[in-house]
């Protein structure tokens, strides 16, 4: 029995940003399965948890804490090896702003619930759906490399050689990109990352293929 507990589901690429950070911190946490699909994350059970009925949650001994980014934040504070931001005010300031691109720019307008909502509403079809997807992605893709192969500060990662918070946006949400066959072939500095980031042992355990409600 663990000290955390996370909530999440498989395929989300928020919560393969919590999972990537837990396991770079080398911490141990309970995993609780929550299909999306099946609309699990509605349960009265995890709204308790999170009102928003979304996921990830972590528990920690001093409640729940919802929302990806604020959780990695909360683990880079309490445990601080290895960081997930840099010591310098710019640097710290630089790897968010990266971070955001995905967090903010991308993952909003292509979650489950907007594309579930697209059907619904509007009856978008599966390939309207994929359209929309890639759309949004291209956009904050486009934005992202442009960064990157532009900034000094980017290194064998997106901000010197060891793997960060901007990191951990960027590598799930190139994974999401590969389920709605996103063309990666226009952002080499971006793949060149990813490449990089699947060698961390820590990271690739946290791919969605690697979870135990993945089957």
């Amino acid at each position: 029995m663990s000290d955390l507990t996370l909530h999440n589901y498989f395929r989300s690429s928020t919560s393969v940003r919590v999972r990537a950070a837990l396991n770079l911190k080398g911490l141990s946490y309970d995993y609780v399965p929550l299909s999306l699909l099946k609309g699990e994350q509605a349960s009265a059970a995890h709204l308790a948890l999170n009102p928003s009925g979304l996921v990830p949650t972590l528990v920690t001994p001093q409640g729940a804490l919802p929302q990806s980014m604020a959780i990695l934040e909360w683990l880079d504070e309490v445990h601080p090896e290895p960081p997930l931001l840099p010591h310098d005010p710019w640097g710290r300031a630089r790897v968010r702003s990266l971070a955001q691109i995905v967090a903010a720019d991308i993952h909003p307008v292509n979650n489950l619930r907007i594309l579930k909502h697209l059907e619904a509403e509007f009856g978008v079809d599966a390939a309207g759906k994929a359209a929309w997807f890639r759309n949004w992605a291209a956009a904050g893709m486009k934005a992202l490399e442009t960064r990157l192969a532009g900034e000094p500060e980017t290194g064998d990662f997106c901000h010197g050689d060891t793997v960060g918070l901007a990191d951990l946006c960027l590598y799930a949400q190139v994974l999401n990109n590969a389920r709605f066959e996103v063309d990666m072939s226009p952002y080499p500095v971006i793949n060149r990352i990813h490449a990089n980031c699947m060698a961390v042992p820590a990271l690739e355990q946290a791919a969605p293929a690697n979870q135990p409600d993945a089957s």
